[in-house]
């Protein structure tokens, strides 16, 4: 009996691995295309609380009607309008940070129980947090209609070949869904699903005496409803196939527009910034000029990935690129490229404030430090 357990454990593992490793290069293939459209992050501001939020896909506390949603999802590439309206609050206090989010959907479904699934293979919710703008070790978080979680810790965009770390937990998370009908009951027509989720600050800490509770700054997030058309098979919900027996493609809705159906280029994201003004209260965020800076330095890292491409080695300087002296908000930019045996780092110097910025060949920003 004991044999046999451990090797149901074992063989259960590896089925766990094996799919992830299916998902990594599934999603590595349908995400390698970047951006070409210009895109305009959103904004939010998240209000801070010190009223008690009780999880249970409700939203009825005081602290929630004092804020306002985001404007309602649009297509990922940010064009179309989703048949379906969704809309999302936040708020934070000392511990946590808050999230409560609207769907509209006529036929609430799910079958994924078993947490840690590829969960987007049903309808759901998802949630992307780079904390600190570094497009490197950022969040994932995916809950269905059964309020079923997958959680994951990405080291680097799929971009750059990157492992998916499935088996880390964001210990503490809590989550509640409310549907505003019947689940998995094809008689009949629902208005949508609520999901109410709290995810301690704790998760993101990156050292233990790392104090990361963020206080009238931002952390560049996004989120992402994943939407399939269905078809019934014995009554039950299934995602539809075509007549050649393949899944129909899925809906993708999104707070801030990619411009391209790929939600990990984290420099993309939205920009969510944590007020110390009380729900109820107003406040102003202005995006900061040094980001222009870093979606220059993005640019000129595009550039020299396509070069190697082409040419199998970086490019030595800037005149490889066809690109003439460019400018940002009509300044000069101050840049230098270097190559080294693993890749290169572009450095600029900002118009703005003269803080000096490094792209790496994976696309990790690092900001020198006055």
């Amino acid at each position: 009996m004991i044999k046999a357990s451990y090797d149901t454990l074992r063989i259960e593992k590896l089925r766990k691995i094996f799919c992830v490793a299916v998902l990594f290069f599934t999603v590595s293939w349908s995400y390698a295309q970047e951006s070409k459209k210009a895109v305009s992050p959103k904004t939010y501001i998240s209000y801070f609380i010190d009223q008690t939020i009780v999880i249970d896909g409700l939203g009825t506390e005081e602290s929630w009607e004092k804020v306002k949603p985001t404007e309602a999802f649009i297509d990922i590439e940010g064009v179309k309008t989703p048949k379906f309206k969704t809309t999302l609050k936040m708020l934070w206090d000392q511990d946590y940070i808050y999230f409560l989010a609207e769907m509209e959907e006529p036929h609430v479904w799910g079958n994924l129980k078993e947490r840690d699934t590829i969960i987007f293979y049903n309808n759901d919710f998802e949630i992307f947090i780079d904390p600190d703008d570094d497009t490197h070790n950022y969040y994932e978080f995916e809950i269905n209609a059964l309020n079923t979680l997958w959680d994951l810790f990405i080291t680097k965009p799929y971009r750059e070949g990157t492992p998916v770390l499935n088996d880390w937990d964001a210990n503490g998370l809590k989550s509640a869904v409310k549907i505003n009908g019947t689940l998995n009951n094809p008689s009949d027509i629902d208005k949508g699903w609520t999901l109410e989720i709290a995810i301690p600050f704790k998760v993101f800490k990156t050292s233990y005496y790392h104090k990361n509770t963020p206080n009238n700054t931002f952390w560049r997030v996004n989120f992402s409803r994943v939407n399939w058309d269905f078809e019934l098979q014995k009554n039950s919900y299934q995602r539809k196939k075509n007549n050649q027996g393949k899944f129909e493609s899925e809906y993708n809705w999104v707070w801030s527009p990619m411009g391209v159906i790929n939600m990990h280029q984290p420099e993309n994201w939205g920009y969510v910034y944590f007020s110390s003004k009380k729900a109820g209260e107003l406040d102003i965020f202005k995006i900061p000029e040094d980001q222009k800076v870093k979606q220059f330095l993005y640019s000129l890292y595009r550039k020299q990935k396509e070069f190697y491409k082409k040419n199998n080695r970086w490019a030595t300087t800037f005149n490889e690129f066809a690109l003439d002296d460019q400018k940002i908000d009509g300044n000069k930019v101050i840049r230098t490229i270097e190559n080294h045996q693993t890749g290169f780092n572009i450095t600029v110097v900002s118009p703005y404030t003269n803080r000096l910025f490094i792209i790496k060949e994976d696309g990790k920003i690092i900001q020198k430090v006055d």
